[in-house]
């Protein structure tokens, strides 16, 4: 009896999908699509369940400093030989989905938002003892991984300069541009205009993203 690959239901984080085995349609020429057209920001507009929030983290995967390359081996971008030795693990990487930023108010709706950046920014606790950091940049990582009791308008203030900040000490610890993932950008956008802090919302997130 021949062995069949499991299809991956539910399954959108890209290394367990491989090492696991699940059955997988081939969406790595993407990154050689990207590569080649580049563009500042990028912005994929597509179908429910498409598999975007997969190719998030396939893209995650490939480019961040201390991936596992074996990953993508037989994959259509191995065959882009110069492309991987110029390109993958090579990036430091942000990614944040946003699909947990939400609540009734736009209090709990910062509150959400504070702790995804404190989880995503715990990945990078090398910056606290950075010898390219000074004393109180690596004081300012400090303050997006600790517990941290806020007013509204102190948290409001701190989320919207959260990704420039963490951006500018991965840039100038490795030396390198960071890239910037964001998935499920619209969740927080429709939960505001359902409990009515739209306005709020558009603004924190215009800060943060400029």
């Amino acid at each position: 009896m021949t062995d069949k690959k499991m299809l991956p239901v539910g399954v959108d984080i890209f290394p367990k999908l491989i090492r696991q085995g699940f059955y997988y349609i081939d969406k790595t020429g993407m990154i050689a699509e990207l590569l080649q057209n580049w563009a500042e920001v990028n912005l994929f507009t597509r179908p429910r369940r498409f598999g975007k929030s997969l190719n998030m983290s396939m893209l995650q995967s490939f480019f961040e400093i201390g991936c596992d390359q074996t990953l993508f081996e037989g994959l259509k971008i191995s065959e882009e030989k110069e492309l991987c030795e110029k390109y993958m693990g090579q990036y430091p990487v942000i990614s944040l989905s946003l699909k947990g930023v939400e609540g009734m108010s736009f209090a709990s709706a910062c509150t959400a938002f504070k702790s995804l950046i404190r989880w995503e920014a715990s990945r990078f606790s090398f910056l606290s003892e950075s010898p390219r950091l000074t004393e109180e940049e690596k004081a300012l990582y400090k303050e997006y991984v600790k517990l941290k009791e806020e007013s509204p308008s102190a948290l409001v203030d701190h989320l919207a300069v959260a990704l420039k900040d963490l951006s500018f000490l991965l840039a100038k610890h490795y030396d390198k541009s960071v890239i910037l993932l964001i998935d499920e950008y619209d969740v927080p956008l429709d939960k505001a205009f359902q409990y009515g802090y739209y306005d709020e919302m558009v603004t924190l997130l215009r800060s943060m993203f400029g």
